[in-house]
């Protein structure tokens, strides 16, 4: 563990006790991954911490995991005056996907979780306008979620063979 994952992990857990999950440097990237209860005040904290100094959310996405059974949202977060970069991860129940907004911390966070709960329906609790921006408003799926085959499985224009199966 680098000396800068240390110093962020050890600042989380410091205000947040057992709130840390995992902390560990993947591709030369720090990530670490939180319980979602603490999410919030773990972003305030690192984003105004003077040590850590986080101010500047790179982006903000949604993602499934493998087994389909939880949502989740990642958080890039930078340092410009040190440079310093950190993925933060934190997941929750597919049947329950809510998460607190970031947009009073971050303003630009809002149409990055509008895409997500566009296409992952993730609620962002808070949001000042949460409603979809690239998909029509009468969609009742979200489209990134592993839910639905990838091919159309009605279609008899297409061979297996085609495709090495």
């Amino acid at each position: 563990m680098n000396d800068t994952l240390k110093l962020i992990s050890d600042k989380i857990e410091e205000s947040f006790k057992g709130a840390v999950l995992s902390a560990e440097e993947l591709y030369n990237f720090n990530v670490i991954t939180v319980q979602h209860e603490h999410i919030h005040p773990i972003l305030k904290l690192l984003k105004e911490d003077e040590a850590l100094n986080f101010h500047f959310l790179t982006d903000l996405t949604g993602m499934q995991t493998a087994d389909e059974k939880q949502l989740g949202v990642i958080y890039h977060l930078h340092n410009l005056y040190k440079n310093n970069r950190v993925r933060i991860k934190t997941y929750f129940d597919i049947n329950k996907p809510e998460i607190p907004t970031v947009t009073d911390l971050w303003p630009s966070s809002n149409w990055m979780e509008r895409e997500t709960f566009d296409f992952y329906g993730v609620r962002f609790k808070g949001h000042p306008n949460l409603k979809r921006i690239l998909n029509v408003d009468e969609m009742d799926i979200f489209p990134l979620r592993k839910e639905y085959p990838l091919e159309d499985q009605t279609r008899e224009d297409k061979s297996d063979k085609m495709f090495g199966r």
